[in-house]
C-alpha cells in the first residue's frame, strides 16, 4: 500500500518541477493590449459599459459620499472615481466610460483648473466620457411629481449644455425599484432621449421575458401621445446593474483577474476568456440581435479606475483573440445604435413597471409612504418653487441673490431615488430636509421682496429694497404664524397679500390664526367681507406648542385661539390684498360648537345645498348628499386601520421596512369608547373634530361653494410598545360595484387602469394579496361603476389601492422596528426628540374626496389637484397706518387683466434663465378621452401671457430645454415594434408655432416648452 501510494507523489512532484523550469525560460514583456475593436457584423457582440452608479445620498450624505467622509458607514469617496477616471481613460484612447449623477459632476467641474478642464472636454468630445440620463441625480420614478422629475432633469442638461455643448439622448434609470410610463414618455422622449435602460422589474415579470426574449421593448408609456412618445427600453437581465458574476474589478474585489504573465503561477487566460464566453452566451440566449451590453460597475465604483480597466483591455484582447465572440469598448448610447441598426421588430410595451417585488413576499410598495413628513415637505417646496420663479421674473432675476437657485439644488437633489423615497438612513434624511430648508429661506427673500416691489405705486424692474417688508409663514401646517398673531386691538393693521400661481382665476376659503376676536377683513376696493372666526383646538394648540418649542425654542404663552377665515378671489399669476383690523364689537360671525357626547344614536349633518355631509354617531358612518347634481345619497364610511408589520422568522427572514411592505395581518382601530365629535358650523366652513383613537385625530371639513370633503389628520406617535411595527392606513369605503378595477396616477399625470391580483403582462402568482395591490400616488386615485365615481385626492406621495370593491385606501405613516434587507441596514422607526424625551414622530395630512357621475370626475381631480400642488401663497405687513392701500397697488396680475388660460392648461414653469431668456412651459391637463369638454385641443395666446413686452423670438425646445423640438424630432430614431393598430392610432399634438401669431396648441397630455426672447424690456413690470 505505501509503495502505490508514494509513487503518484513522486510524480506529482516531477511534473511541477518540470513546468516550473519550463515556464522560468518564458520571457516576460510588455504585452500591447489590442483594444480596437469595433462591431462585428457576424457574431455575439459584447459591449462593455464602464459605469459607476453614484447615489446623491443613501447611507452617507450626498457631501460625505462625494469627499468620502463618514467612511465607517461604507467606503465611498465620488471625489476619488473622478480624479482616477480621468488619467485612466487618458492611457488608451478606445476606453469608455458613461456618467450620470451631475450633482456629483458639477461639485467636481468646479475644482478643476482649466487645464483639466479641456482635457475633460476633449474625452467628452471624443466619445471616450459620456453623460447619459444628465440630470442632477437619478430621480426616483414612484415618490415624485413630474414638475420636480422636469426640473432636476433640466438642471442637469443646462449644465451640461453649458460647459460641454452635449444633449444626452439614454436614459439610465437603473436602480430606482419600479418604473413609471411618465419616465418613459415624458422624462423619455420628450427629452430627446432614444432609449430607456434599467435593472429593477418584478422577479416574474423577468421569469417570463427571459423566456420570451422581450426584455426589450418599445414602451409607449401615453396613450394620449402614443407611438410619438415611444422609447426603445432595456430591462437588465440579471436583475441589477452589476457585471456577470466573477467580473467584478475593484481594488477589493474577489473577481479571478486576468492573469497572463507566464512567468508567474496562476496563469489563467483560457480559463478567463472560456467563462466570459459563457456568460456572455447565457446572456444572449435572453436577448434579441447579436448585441448584449455588460454594464461594467455597480455602486460608487472606480475609486481606482485602472484596476477595471486593466481587466478589461485583457479581456478585450484575449476574448477577440480566440474569435468565438466579439468584445469591445462601449456606451449606452452605441449600444443603442447597434440595436437600431439591426432594424429588429420590437414587443410593444404600455403602462408601467409597479409594483416591484425582487422575490416572493416581498414587494417594494413601502417605499411609497416611507418618511410621510419629508415627502410633504418635498412637495410643499416643490410647489413654492414654482411660484417663486414666477414672483423672481416678474421683479427681474438677480445673480448676486437672493434667488431661487439654493432652492432648486436642494430640490433636485431631494428627487434621488433613497431621498423622496424615505429609503435613507435617517440623518441623511435630517441632512436631505436641513438642505430644503435653507433653499427656502433664500427664496422667501425673493418672494417677500417680489411681493414688496410689486405693491409699489410705481414698481420698475430691479426693485430690491421695497418700503414694505413682507413675511410668510411656513409653520402655518400647525397654526404657528407670528406675522399673522399681531395684536390688533391698538389701532394696527394687518395686510394680507394672497398670491395665485395658477394661471386661473381662484376663488378659496384664506384661514390664518389670529390672537383678537373683534376684527374685520375688507378686501382691496374697502368693502367689510364676511368672515368666520373657528376656535383652534386643543390637539392643534399642543402640537404647535410642542414643536415650537423643540425646534425654534420659543415658548408660546399666549398662543392665537382662532382661525380667521374669509373668501378670497385672485386672479391668475396674480394676487389681491386683504387687510384685517381690529375693531371693538365688530359682527364677525363665530363658529357655533357643538359637542356629542358619542353615547347617543344621533344624526348631524354640516354643509349646505351644494354638499351636505350626514355623520351616523351610531355606525360612524356619513352620507354624502348633492342635490345640485342630482347625485342622490351616498354612504361614504371614513375608517382607520394597522398592518402590523412582519418582522420576519428565522425561516423567513424578510421583514417588512423602509422599501418593503408586508403585513401580518389587518388590525381595524376600535375606537376607545363611542367617538366624541365637535361639530363647528359657520357661513363659510363647517368642521367635525374627532379624537378616532389616542394617537388619531381627524377633522372633516365641507367648505362653502364647493362640493368636496377635506379630511385633515393627525396620525402619531405610532405606539410600538408591544413590539409590533405598525403601517397605518385609512379606508374609505362606498357602496359602488367597482369589479376590482381601481385607477391611480402616474406622477401626478396619466391615470393608468388597475385591476386586483392582475398584471396585463404576465400571469400573476399573488402571495401577498394586500402588498402586492398597492401602487405610487402623486395626485389621486379613483373607481366607478356603473353611475358613479369616487375620487381620492393627496397632499404627498402615499401608497395606496383597493383591496376590497367599492374601497379605496391610503397609507398615511409607517413604523416598524425590523429593517427589510435591502442595504438600508436600520429600522424605519422615526422619532422625535425634544424635552428630554423621544416619541414616534407625529404626521398631519389631508386627503379630499369627492363623488360624481361617471366621466365627470376628471375635471374635479385634474382642477383641484393643480391646487392642492400650487396653493395660495400668503404674505403679511403689519401697518401702524389704515391708508396703505391708497398708497400702494393692491392687486396684480402677470398677464393680460382680462385674460387667463383654458382651464384645461396649467403653467407649469415660469422662469427667467441667466441670459435673460424666459423658459416656459405649458401643460395640458388632460388625457385623450377623459373629459368630454376638456380632452380636446387647447389654444394659448402667448402675447397676452406677456402684455407689457414685445416678443421677438419663441423657440420650442425639448421638455429639458437643451435642444429645440425641431433638430430634436430630426435625430429621433423611430424604432419598429410589433404594436397593435390602437397602439398605433393617430395622436393630436399642436402644431408649430406661428411666429406672427404666437399661437400656442396643446393636444391632450401634451407639454410644450419654449425659450421666448424680448425685442425689447420695458421698466413696468405689468399694466396696472
Amino acid at each position: 500500500m505505501s509503495k502505490v501510494s508514494t509513487t503518484p507523489s513522486m510524480a506529482v512532484v516531477a511534473m511541477a518541477a518540470f513546468v516550473l523550469v519550463s515556464a522560468s525560460i518564458v520571457e516576460s514583456k510588455f504585452t500591447v493590449y489590442n483594444t480596437t475593436a469595433k462591431i462585428v457584423a457576424d457574431k455575439l457582440n459584447v459591449h462593455l459599459v464602464a459605469h459607476t452608479h453614484d447615489d446623491a445620498g443613501w447611507l452617507k450624505t450626498v457631501d460625505q459620499y462625494y469627499v468620502g467622509s463618514n467612511n465607517s458607514i461604507q467606503g465611498a469617496c465620488v471625489q476619488n472615481i473622478l480624479d482616477s477616471l480621468i488619467p485612466a481613460l487618458l492611457v488608451d484612447k478606445n476606453r469608455k466610460f458613461i456618467y450620470v449623477e451631475q450633482a456629483f459632476f458639477e461639485r467636481w467641474w468646479r475644482e478643476q483648473s482649466e487645464t483639466m478642464q479641456s482635457i475633460v472636454k476633449g474625452l467628452v468630445k471624443s466619445g471616450q466620457l459620456e453623460f447619459i440620463n444628465g440630470g442632477m441625480v437619478m430621480h426616483d420614478e414612484a415618490a415624485t411629481h413630474y414638475i420636480d422629475m422636469i426640473d432636476q432633469t433640466t438642471l442637469g442638461h443646462q449644465f451640461l449644455k453649458k460647459e460641454f455643448g452635449v444633449t444626452p439622448r439614454i436614459g439610465w434609470q437603473i436602480d430606482p425599484f419600479g418604473h413609471s410610463s411618465v419616465q418613459a414618455y415624458l422624462l423619455g422622449a420628450e427629452v430627446g432621449f432614444d432609449s430607456l435602460f434599467f435593472a429593477r422589474i418584478d422577479y416574474q415579470d423577468r421569469e417570463k421575458r427571459m423566456a420570451e426574449k422581450s426584455l426589450e421593448v418599445v414602451w409607449q408609456g401615453s396613450k394620449s401621445l402614443g407611438k410619438t412618445a415611444q422609447i426603445f427600453t432595456g430591462a437588465f437581465w440579471q436583475g441589477n446593474y452589476e457585471p456577470p458574476d466573477g467580473f467584478h474589478f475593484e481594488v477589493n474585489d474577489d473577481s479571478p483577474i486576468v492573469q497572463d504573465d507566464p512567468t508567474l503561477f496562476d496563469y489563467n487566460v483560457q480559463d478567463r476568456v472560456n467563462a466570459f464566453v459563457a456568460a456572455a452566451i447565457s446572456q444572449a440566449n435572453v436577448t434579441r440581435t447579436n448585441h448584449i451590453m455588460w454594464t461594467m460597475g455597480t455602486d460608487f465604483k472606480y475609486q481606482y479606475a485602472h484596476t477595471w480597466f486593466r481587466q478589461m483591455d485583457k479581456l478585450i484582447h484575449y476574448v477577440n483573440l480566440d474569435g468565438r465572440i466579439n468584445a469591445l469598448y462601449s456606451t449606452a448610447s452605441m449600444y443603442t445604435d447597434a440595436k437600431f441598426a439591426t432594424q429588429e421588430s420590437w414587443p410593444t410595451k404600455t403602462d408601467d413597471f409597479f409594483p416591484y417585488a425582487d422575490r416572493i413576499n416581498a414587494y417594494w410598495t413601502g417605499y411609497f409612504t416611507s418618511r410621510p413628513a419629508l415627502k410633504r415637505y418635498v412637495r410643499d417646496m416643490s410647489g413654492y418653487y414654482v411660484a417663486a420663479r414666477q414672483l423672481e421674473y416678474f421683479i427681474g432675476r438677480s445673480q448676486a441673490g437672493p434667488n431661487t437657485d439654493a432652492l432648486a439644488n436642494a430640490l433636485a437633489i431631494a428627487q434621488h431615488h433613497d431621498a423622496v423615497t424615505g429609503t435613507e438612513k435617517q440623518h441623511v434624511a435630517y441632512d436631505y430636509a436641513k438642505r430644503l430648508s435653507i433653499g427656502y429661506q433664500e427664496a422667501e427673500g425673493v418672494v417677500a421682496s417680489s411681493i414688496g416691489c410689486l405693491t409699489q405705486s410705481s414698481p420698475v424692474t430691479g426693485c430690491q429694497n421695497p418700503t414694505t417688508k413682507f413675511q410668510q409663514c411656513p409653520l402655518m401646517n400647525i397654526s404657528y404664524c407670528p406675522a399673522s398673531e399681531t395684536d390688533l386691538s391698538q389701532g394696527k393693521h394687518l395686510i394680507v397679500v394672497v398670491y395665485n400661481p395658477l394661471g386661473w382665476k381662484r376663488e378659496d376659503i384664506i384661514r390664518i390664526p389670529i390672537k383678537n376676536e373683534d376684527v374685520v377683513v375688507r378686501d382691496s376696493e374697502g368693502r367689510e367681507l364676511e368672515s368666520q372666526l373657528l376656535p383652534i383646538s386643543d390637539v392643534q394648540l399642543s402640537t404647535s406648542n410642542f414643536h415650537v418649542a423643540s425646534y425654534l425654542g420659543v415658548t408660546v404663552r399666549d398662543a392665537p385661539k382662532y382661525w380667521l377665515a374669509f373668501a378670497a378671489s385672485v386672479p391668475p399669476l396674480g394676487f389681491s390684498t386683504y387687510t384685517v383690523s381690529g375693531v371693538k364689537g365688530a359682527k364677525l360671525t363665530r363658529s357655533s360648537v357643538y359637542t356629542s357626547q358619542g353615547s347617543k344614536k344621533i344624526n348631524f349633518d354640516i354643509g349646505s345645498e351644494n354638499l351636505k355631509l350626514t355623520f351616523s354617531e351610531e355606525n360612524g358612518k356619513l352620507t354624502y348628499h348633492n342635490k345640485q347634481r342630482n347625485l342622490g345619497k351616498n354612504s361614504v364610511e371614513v375608517t382607520y386601520a394597522y398592518y402590523p408589520g412582519y418582522n420576519g422568522t428565522e425561516k423567513d427572514t424578510q421583514a417588512s421596512g423602509a422599501y418593503v411592505f408586508r403585513p401580518n395581518g389587518t388590525y381595524v382601530m376600535q375606537s376607545e369608547g363611542k367617538v366624541q365629535s365637535t361639530v363647528m358650523r359657520g357661513p363659510l366652513i363647517d368642521e367635525v373634530h374627532q379624537q378616532i383613537s389616542s394617537w388619531i385625530y381627524q377633522i372633516t371639513r365641507v367648505h362653502k361653494n364647493k362640493e368636496h370633503v377635506e379630511v385633515e389628520y393627525v396620525v402619531g406617535p405610532i405606539p410600538v410598545e408591544d413590539g409590533i411595527g405598525k403601517e397605518v392606513v385609512t379606508k374609505l369605503s362606498t357602496g359602488m360595484q367597482s369589479d376590482k378595477t381601481f385607477y391611480t396616477d402616474s406622477n401626478g399625470r396619466d391615470f393608468i387602469k388597475r385591476i386586483r391580483d392582475y398584471r396585463s403582462d404576465w400571469e400573476l402568482q399573488v402571495n401577498q394579496p394586500v402588498a402586492g395591490n398597492y401602487y405610487p400616488i402623486n395626485l389621486g386615485m379613483y373607481l366607478h361603476d356603473d353611475i358613479n365615481e369616487f375620487s381620492i385626492l393627496v397632499d404627498r406621495s402615499v401608497g395606496g389601492s383597493s383591496i376590497l370593491d367599492g374601497q379605496l385606501e391610503l397609507m398615511l405613516h409607517r413604523r416598524l422596528l425590523k429593517d427589510d434587507g435591502r442595504g438600508v441596514d436600520e429600522a424605519l422607526n422615526e422619532t422625535f426628540c425634544a424635552q428630554d424625551k423621544c416619541t414616534g414622530l407625529t404626521v398631519q395630512g389631508k386627503f379630499y374626496f369627492r363623488i360624481d357621475r361617471l366621466g365627470e370626475g376628471a375635471k374635479w381631480r385634474r382642477s383641484f389637484g393643480q391646487q392642492i400642488y400650487s396653493p395660495l401663497l400668503l404674505a403679511f405687513s403689519e401697518q401702524d397706518e389704515d391708508n396703505w392701500l391708497n398708497s400702494h397697488l393692491p392687486t396684480f396680475t402677470g398677464i393680460d387683466s382680462s385674460y387667463s388660460l383654458p382651464e384645461n392648461v396649467a403653467m407649469i414653469t415660469l422662469q427667467e434663465l441667466d441670459g435673460g431668456e424666459v423658459l416656459l412651459r405649458l401643460a395640458h391637463l388632460f388625457e385623450i378621452g377623459e373629459d368630454k369638454d376638456l380632452s380636446s385641443m387647447a389654444n394659448v395666446e402667448l402675447k397676452r401671457l406677456f402684455p407689457s413686452k414685445k416678443i421677438g423670438k419663441v423657440t420650442e425646445t425639448s421638455l429639458s430645454a437643451n435642444q429645440e423640438r425641431e433638430e430634436m424630432e430630426k435625430k429621433r430614431l423611430v424604432w419598429k415594434s410589433q404594436a397593435s393598430s390602437a397602439q398605433t392610432s393617430k395622436v393630436t399634438r399642436g402644431r408649430a408655432i406661428d411666429q406672427a401669431e404666437l399661437i400656442l396648441e396643446l393636444g391632450p397630455m401634451e407639454i410644450r416648452t419654449l425659450l421666448i426672447e424680448f425685442s425689447n424690456k420695458s421698466d413696468r413690470i405689468f399694466d396696472a
